[in-house]
């Protein structure tokens, strides 16, 4: 009876496993026709970096657009992705604040622009960064067992028109898949110019979203970091065995993978569009060690990486368990992101354009 147990939860295991995949690559599927019929009906034209890729083993390198999607991105605009699983109790509150604060600052046409300083005065400084005009919030539910979807869904914001002046809401429902592939299908959803990834329970403040955007300008990528210019770590104030767990992790993560990158774990990272396209679109891990495998990606394709301080707290109610099959979990995945991306190269760009990793102290 014990063995005949364990071989019908492999068997469960093993059909849910497949149904997943299954799903997944069902909605690459449709996504790559929707794309390539759309841009059939385009004029053609040719990236100004085309990517360099191989197309099997012994194929030679070729010259190729990244990976399409539907439709084209709307200017001076902002996709914000919440990937979201089990958040039934903590997503309300988590969009209230976002909500708040994007529309607290949406640009008003009719009145004068507050933050714009006065030439003038002799103590004028810049104005502070701001976000884009068009900003659409993505949460993204991955196979949630609760309400979290149906929360979203209530949501008032929902029903804002897209070509409106206030942020909207939209929900993405996807096979339970773990955080980093919910990631990925929301970022390779989103339609905004530049794009952003938060945790759906607001341990970065909505009022650290002008920092990405601002770094944006001048990088492809942009990192947000929990150590502050001064080298205090704002993780402090998580649990001890949280901390010694993260310190072995990223002596693992600096010496194979990301070099010299010192957060890799915040959970709120920005990205251009067409950086997104690219590095989501090579994406193959789906654990919690997915943030490391798009950072190694955005090197080895030679992008713009800039390291923003951002403000961060510790909210509790986290679900990662430290258990041996976990960490035997992470060291798996760091051991093969070199291994399967060994094939990568970086993108053709202008000579002058190097790739750089700064660290961005925007206000």
């Amino acid at each position: 009876n014990g063995s005949g147990h364990e071989a019908n939860c492999e068997l469960g295991m093993w059909k849910v496993h497949a149904t997943q995949t299954i799903a997944i690559e069902n909605a690459r599927l449709a996504t790559r026709i929707a794309s390539a019929t759309f841009h059939a009906a385009q004029p053609s034209r040719r990236s100004p970096h085309p990517i360099r890729t191989r197309h099997s083993r012994n194929a030679r390198l070729v010259d190729c657009e990244p990976m399409p999607r539907a439709g084209e991105p709307t200017p001076g605009s902002l996709s914000i992705v919440l990937p979201a699983f089990d958040e039934a109790a903590r997503i309300g509150p988590a969009l209230d604040e976002l909500f708040g604060y994007l529309d607290a600052t949406a640009p008003d046409a009719t009145a004068p622009d507050a933050t714009a300083p006065d030439a003038t005065a002799p103590d004028a400084t810049p104005a502070p960064a701001r976000l884009p005009p068009r900003i659409e919030v993505l949460v993204v539910d991955d196979g949630s067992r609760d309400a979290t979807a149906s929360i979203v869904e209530a949501r008032p914001e929902s029903a804002r028109p897209a070509d409106g002046p206030a942020a909207t809401l939209r929900l993405l429902r996807v096979p339970h898949a773990g955080k980093g592939s919910a990631v990925r299908a929301g970022m390779l959803a989103a339609t905004g110019e530049l794009e952003i990834f938060a945790d759906a329970d607001m341990a970065t403040p909505p009022d650290q979203l002008p920092k990405l955007v601002a770094a944006l300008a001048s990088a492809d990528v942009a990192v947000g970091s929990r150590i502050q210019p001064d080298g205090s770590d704002m993780r402090a104030s998580q649990p001890a065995i949280r901390r010694l767990l993260g310190r072995a992790f990223h002596a693992l993560a600096s010496i194979w993978v990301v070099g010299p990158v010192q957060d890799t774990q915040c959970g709120f990272k920005g990205f251009t569009r067409e950086a997104a396209l690219d590095i989501f679109a090579e994406q193959r891990v789906t654990s919690i060690v997915f943030d490391v495998e798009l950072i190694h990606l955005a090197r080895r394709r030679g992008y713009r990486v800039a390291i923003v301080p951002i403000r961060w707290e510790d909210v509790r109610g986290s679900r990662m368990r430290a258990r041996p099959a976990l960490a035997l979990r992470v060291a798996w995945d760091l051991f093969r992101i070199p291994l399967i991306h060994r094939g990568v190269r970086a993108v053709v760009r202008d000579p002058d354009l190097q790739p750089t990793e700064t660290t961005s102290n925007v206000a």
